[in-house]
């Protein structure tokens, strides 16, 4: 029988283990895909530990990639044998499972399904944030974090593409090489880095932050804007940032902070193909480049888990049935 990947209560990555399960069935507007590749992300640890509300015994997993085996009677689109990816799944920790049809991604020629797997949802974030969260023009100052990974090195990409200077801060000298590849211009330590970036700009500060640390950095990306600049915090890998008081965003020059999350940024079938469309279009013409840290059996999702959070990794990480 089929393998899937559940957690039988809320728990640390240990409670993360291996059953089968029955083959599903599409119905209505479904799909069912054979499972080539599965993205891991950070919400599926929040989910994991119960900091997320789920339903427990709970299979995780909205990101993956793989080949279409059937089609539900009302699924438009697609046919057996086609290449999806997507990333609004759910339970795709697993061999097999379903997928509805206008939120599957048509994988292009050129693009294989490891990738497409780690493309859809760091790929769509980076795409809504320099596009449209706040959409940046050629010879601005950006400032990002997290800048080895996933999401950071698909953004680097995209920003400069679009003409911006980028500042992104890291932890290691490895991971200072990555961001360097992916085109940063500077590349600092997180200790001290608000003073760094406003020396990096005359005093001025930069024109957004692009911040999906969270709780270790929200203070210091509001000290590195510029008056009316805008913060963009869209995670919070070190945890949520606690309340603060808004006054402090008009003492330190009418900042801008925003909140977003992907799912607002793919409200119908056209913008999620527009920017599916790009994201994958850049990728499959060499423009953009998808880093894949590491793999893992399905069977040892624990252990990413356990390496994701403890930031032992780069790039995207993957689970392969």
């Amino acid at each position: 029988m089929p393998t899937a990947i559940s957690a039988e209560r809320a728990g640390g990555p240990e409670v993360l283990r291996p059953i089968t399960v029955d083959r599903p069935s599409p119905t209505g507007s479904q799909v069912l895909v054979k499972v080539a590749a599965v993205g891991v992300n950070f919400i599926e640890t929040y989910q994991r530990a119960g900091i997320y509300a789920v339903d427990y015994p709970f299979i995780p997993g909205g990101e993956a990639a793989g080949e279409v085996l059937e089609v539900g009677p009302e699924a438009q689109g697609f046919s057996p044998g086609d290449r999806v990816a997507f990333a609004e799944g759910s339970r795709s920790y697993a061999e097999y499972t379903l997928v509805d049809a206008d939120k599957a991604l048509p994988v292009p020629d050129g693009v294989d399904l490891e990738t497409a797997a780690a493309l859809p949802l760091q790929g769509m974030t980076a795409h809504y944030l320099v596009n449209s969260t706040y959409p940046v023009q050629a010879g601005e100052t950006v400032l990002t974090h997290a800048g080895a990974g996933g999401t950071g090195l698909l953004l680097t990409q995209l920003l400069k593409a679009k003409g911006a200077r980028v500042i992104t801060t890291v932890s290691t000298d490895e991971k200072e090489a990555l961001a360097r590849e992916a085109g940063a211009d500077v590349v600092l330590r997180y200790e001290g880095f608000p003073e760094q970036v406003r020396e990096l700009t005359d005093g001025k500060g930069v024109d957004v932050v692009y911040d999906g640390v969270g709780k270790a950095t929200f203070d210091g990306s509001l000290e590195s804007l510029r008056v009316r600049g805008m913060l963009v915090l869209f995670g919070a890998a070190s945890g949520p940032v606690p309340d603060f008081n808004l006054q402090r965003l008009n003492s330190s020059g009418s900042l801008y902070v925003t909140r977003p999350s992907l799912a607002f940024y793919l409200r119908s079938a056209e913008e999620r193909r527009w920017r599916s469309g790009e994201v994958f279009g850049a990728v499959a013409d060499g423009s953009l480049t998808v880093r894949i840290g590491a793999r893992y059996p399905l069977a040892e999702a624990a252990q990413a888990h356990g390496d994701l959070q403890a930031r032992r990794t780069t790039g995207k990480i993957l689970l392969v049935p």
